[in-house]
């Protein structure tokens, strides 16, 4: 057995020689070096952490004509299997195969071979695993009993990052000699180059987890914000997130296109990834726009809703009628007089105090938001605003105040003109504050796709009036789905959730009137897509509900 140190690779005194043996001829170790280059480009070139661990025994494997492969990951006090492969046997686990390695993770003793590669940062070349005593290879022979493998020759070699930590372990079995197939030990010089080889696999394993990490980290920053926008007001929580789930939703359904309108889009893997960003961050804008006008449910609303001071006053005016009239009814009775004369002024009181509590009940009403408020309703309102009474200090004032008026007068919605320029405001805002976001190349239309969620196809959208294809078809897509999660919400104040019938009613009215995407909004009800996400939802819901207490 031998036992190579490598540890000396990377100290500032020593440098690691390679010195080649007969076993390999110039011609060939040329043609070896240069495959190891292509190898390294290769893996620096990938992100994707588990084809990039596949890649890295796939070629260790290739390089050194092994029949098996295994790769470890070191966390904490145990190596982790990330890869299996077997090629004799069939066996491709770990990594893109799509199964699960079940094996335990190895524990870091210096008694399995893999954990002592990595305790001492050393490679280990073992021409025979069964005639060597110095590990303990209970585990291989019981694999081979089972089996009827012969895990031969063997080599281990730890991956250092560029920090020189050890990160890893690839461990090769079984070298074949290339023209017989007969198994034979690795040879010094595979060993050298695949001792190379792990290093360059370190450093672009190291290198892509910190790429996965980073865009993991600025992720859950996006949901963060995103969740924080959300819970400033109970009126819009979770919106944001159905709005991004309904649109990525979409987005795969109209990828499966075969025909029709989408039948030219696909979004890849980085551009679902921007796009589901853009719909997580569309609404980064309501940061700035007051909770008062967000949660505005009643017309009257504010801080608190000034209707109860339209009720107060209400009231004041039935007290008052019924002391004027009691006060009357008072002098009549002393008086003595006739008793129709007192039960015409009961019945004119009772009158004019009816008319005063229905007058109440129009105006409650009124402060109610609806689909739409009549003209007539309006100038009734008008009238009433202009009827006046004297205050307790003497002062004359209107039955309703000329702001009152103002928003109890509002045709659709809870909201004034005013108002409801603030809330359009968020869009601009959302554009002005991710334009100020440095964001990777992959990520650059963020800004633009979140910040063109509420233009119009007919162009008197805002926040920038675009018009027809000159809005992003990301865009588009994060409106169709806004509008939907916005008409079949459940917890706005303001408003019921509608029907999904009436839903589409509203969308395809909207498309009429070229304010939403056609294509879009008629791909949304053909395909279902909104059912399919309630379902998806429930089924999420029920897997989460199922598990039990403290997890599996």
């Amino acid at each position: 057995m031998k036992i190579h140190r490598t540890s000396l690779c990377g100290k500032k005194d020593e440098k690691m020689k390679f010195q080649w043996s007969d076993d390999l001829s110039a011609g060939v170790l040329k043609r070896q070096i240069m495959k190891l280059v292509d190898i390294g480009r290769a893996l620096s070139g990938e992100r994707n952490l588990d084809k990039l661990l596949e890649m890295i025994v796939d070629e260790a494997c290739r390089f050194t004509n092994a029949d098996a492969g295994t790769l470890y990951t070191k966390e904490g006090e145990y190596l982790k299997f990330k890869i299996l492969q077997n090629v004799s046997m069939n066996i491709r686990m770990g990594g893109c195969s799509g199964k699960e390695i079940t094996f335990p993770p190895v524990e870091l003793k210096e008694s399995n071979v893999s954990a002592y590669a990595a305790i001492k940062d050393v490679s280990v070349n073992i021409p025979d695993v069964y005639d060597s005593e110095l590990f303990d290879f209970t585990g291989p022979k019981k694999f081979d009993a089972t089996t009827k493998y012969r895990t031969k020759s063997m080599l281990v070699v730890p991956m250092k990052n560029h920090e020189n930590d050890v990160i890893g372990v690839l461990q090769l079995i079984n070298a074949q000699e290339r023209r017989t197939g007969e198994v034979i030990p690795f040879s010094a010089d595979f060993e050298n180059l695949v001792h190379s080889l792990a290093s360059q696999a370190a450093v672009a394993f190291t290198n892509a987890k910190l790429i996965k990490d980073m865009e993991e980290l600025f992720s859950a920053f996006v949901k963060v914000m995103a969740t924080a926008i959300d819970e400033k007001s109970p009126v819009t929580g979770g919106h944001i997130q159905r709005v991004a789930e309904l649109t990525m939703m979409m987005a795969k359904a109209m990828n499966a296109q075969k025909e029709g309108p989408f039948a030219h889009v696909y979004f890849n893997e980085d551009q679902m990834c921007e796009l589901r960003t853009a719909a997580w961050m569309h609404d980064i804008g309501k940061v700035t726009t007051p909770v008062n006008v967000v949660e505005k449910g009643n017309k009257l609303e504010a801080i608190f809703d000034r209707i109860h001071y339209v009720e107060l006053r209400f009231d004041y005016l039935i007290q008052q009628t019924e002391k004027v009239y009691f006060q009357k009814k008072a002098e009549l009775l002393e008086k003595h007089a006739e008793k129709n004369e007192i039960e015409n002024l009961d019945e004119e009181m009772l009158k004019e105090v009816c008319t005063l509590k229905e007058m109440k009940e129009f105006v409650l009403q009124c402060n109610r938001p609806g689909e739409f408020l009549e003209n007539e309703k309006t100038e009734r309102l008008k009238n009433i605003s202009q009827l006046t009474y004297i205050d307790a200090n003497g002062h004359e004032q209107n039955y309703l105040s000329e702001d009152e008026l103002k928003n109890l007068s509002i045709r659709k919605g809870s909201i004034t003109e005013e108002e409801r320029k603030i809330m359009q405001n968020h869009a601009a805002m959302t554009l002005k504050m991710l334009k100020q976001i440095p964001f990777t190349k992959k990520l650059k239309n963020v800004p633009c796709f979140a910040g063109t969620h509420h233009e119009y196809i007919n162009g008197k959208g805002y926040p920038l009036g675009m018009k027809g294809d000159n809005i992003p078809i990301e865009g588009r897509l994060i409106a169709v789905a806004d509008i939907t999660e916005a008409l079949t919400a459940a917890d706005r104040s303001y408003k019921k959730a509608m029907p999904l019938e009436k839903v589409y009613e509203i969308l395809a009215s909207m498309a009429k009137n070229e304010e939403l995407d056609k294509n879009l909004v008629e791909f949304l009800i053909k395909e279902k897509i909104y059912e399919r996400y309630l379902e998806e939802k429930k089924k999420k819901e029920k897997k989460e509900n199922d598990v039990p207490p403290g997890g599996v």
